[in-house]
């Protein structure tokens, strides 16, 4: 499968920027809201609002060539939604009344993005390959 990593890096930079802004004006609801974005990406790829962005307004206007890789992109999906369920911790977190919980996740999530923007290692990829994996060898021993 192909798919273009300048999608996943502008995800990575909207998903830091959207929450380095929440912690910084200390706006939970912002934390609610990448949450959201991130899962209704992960469940309906087609709506994910980040990677809609750049690919319809951002490459366009700034001309920039499509960069198709070969790369699963069910991993980084499986990563996303890693993201967006920590960031629905930390929202719940928030609403019952624990902010230092709340933003620590959020910071999670922030350090995770970041790590996987400038180095290209992707944790949630990883965890992904790993149950794969699992999943392989449990099925081969009850065969």
């Amino acid at each position: 499968m192909k798919l273009d990593p300048n999608v996943l890096k502008f995800n990575q930079i909207a998903i830091i920027a959207f929450l380095t802004v929440a912690f910084l004006l200390q706006q939970p609801i912002i934390v609610a809201f990448v949450a959201a974005v991130m899962l209704l990406g992960t469940f309906k790829p087609r709506l994910a609002l980040f990677k809609n962005i750049y690919s319809s307004f951002v490459r366009p206007t700034l001309g920039i060539d499509k960069n198709l890789v070969e790369d699963d992109p069910r991993a980084h999906n499986f990563a996303q939604g890693v993201g967006g369920l920590v960031l629905v911790l930390s929202s719940l977190a928030f609403l019952f009344g624990s902010g230092y919980a709340g933003w620590g996740l959020g910071i999670v999530v922030i350090a995770l993005a970041g790590l996987n923007l400038t180095t290209n290692i992707c944790v949630g990829c990883f965890l992904y390959y790993q149950f794969k994996l699992a999943r392989f060898a449990l099925a081969s021993r009850a065969s």
